[in-house]
């Protein structure tokens, strides 16, 4: 018995282990391409890279070639490409500094770029193996007791806009609707060639854990996968996901939703490795590269934030040169970097300890 308890035991952890093992692999896939994004432009634009590093902290493992330092560190939280003359001034040759102001948006902004490419690719892959149909945003047919075809929505319209958010793909009609309270939504659906506007379409609402969820009552129209639409929706999909990120990001700002809401690095690990088993358990990765391609689309769009310590942040003090025609003073820059990059670890160690506090309660 007492062998028995053991292997059970043994097989639980390992269960665990591979799948946080298979998450944190997957943050580092999403680092190495975001750095890779930025090491490569830099080396296009003739820039001197420092050092290219796959982690945080103490350095585990080092190999210089050429003029670039290659390191492997040891906490899998972020990566960095130290540039010469990235913060501060160099008259060396090969210096970002001295590089015209349009390629060094380039290379600032490559990585997230790479995100967003990844997660595209990501998407195909996802449509292209999954057996079920590609949906699209077309009315199909309406369930019984259905209420919003008394509001105006008919078989076979095409919804185009959702409160005034355009509907690009599948994603946004779950998405857009989950932002209302109420379940009235304003439509403009396309009906025969024609636009038509559909103000106060009402829905089904419940109640579930003290939260309104909207009851959706018809099916959509889904299409066979093929090289055609599969390609189309990689990116309309994919375009769906960043600006859901996007939108969420102000639902927090604004205080739709608290801070707490946010996951860090350990809460998100959690979601892939039990996404991860879950995969495992039923033959099917839909969901797993979903979630991946979300991680991935994510921190692209949140890169390009204009928040100091960000790429969009330095974006911005490159925006401002190109109008100025000069460079903000490197060491005032450089200060705002820093206070940015401490607001974004207090952040980071709140929505962690967040994190651990879910896990341990779940």
């Amino acid at each position: 018995m007492i062998y028995i308890l053991l292997a059970i035991t043994a097989s639980g952890i390992w269960s665990k282990v591979w799948t946080i093992a298979i998450a944190i692999l997957f943050f580092g896939v999403i680092i190495i391409i975001h750095e890779f994004g930025h090491f490569t432009t830099a080396k296009l634009f003739k820039v001197k890279v420092n050092e290219f590093s796959i982690g945080m902290g103490p350095a585990v493992f080092k190999k210089q070639r050429g003029e670039t330092l290659y390191s492997l560190r040891l906490l899998p939280i972020g990566g960095f490409v130290s540039m010469e003359g990235e913060d501060e001034d160099s008259d060396a040759e090969g210096a970002f500094n001295k590089k015209p102001v349009w390629q060094k948006m380039i290379i600032v902004a490559a990585g997230a770029f790479m995100n967003l490419l990844l997660g595209i690719v990501i998407v195909a892959v996802m449509l292209s193996i999954s057996d079920d149909y590609i949906g699209t945003n077309r009315v199909n047919e309406f369930y019984d007791n259905a209420v919003s075809c008394e509001y105006g929505l008919k078989e076979n319209d095409r919804i185009v806009k959702i409160d005034g958010h355009s509907v690009w793909s599948e994603r946004d009609l779950s998405f857009l609707m989950t932002r209302s309270e109420n379940g009235v939504f304003d439509f403009v659906v396309e009906r025969n060639g024609e636009k038509v506007k559909l103000d106060g379409v009402k829905f089904k609402t419940e109640k579930v854990n003290g939260i309104n969820m909207i009851i959706y009552d018809f099916s959509i129209v889904g299409e066979p996968a093929g090289f055609k639409n599969v390609f189309i929706n990689s990116f309309t999909q994919s375009a769906s996901i960043a600006r859901m990120v996007w939108l969420s990001l102000f639902d927090i700002v604004t205080g739709r939703y608290g801070v707490s809401e946010l996951s860090g690095p350990v809460g998100t690990v959690d979601i892939i490795a039990d996404i991860t088993q879950d995969a495992a358990d039923s033959g099917r990765a839909d969901n797993l590269l979903l979630i991946m391609a979300l991680i991935t689309i994510n921190i692209g769009v949140a890169n390009l934030l204009p928040i100091p310590a960000l790429d969009g942040g330095r974006l911005l003090f490159l925006v401002i040169e190109a109008v100025r025609r000069r460079p903000v003073n490197p060491k005032y820059e450089g200060y705002i970097h820093a206070a940015g990059l401490a607001l974004l670890l207090l952040l980071m160690v709140f929505v962690t300890f967040n994190d651990i506090v879910r896990i341990v309660k779940t």
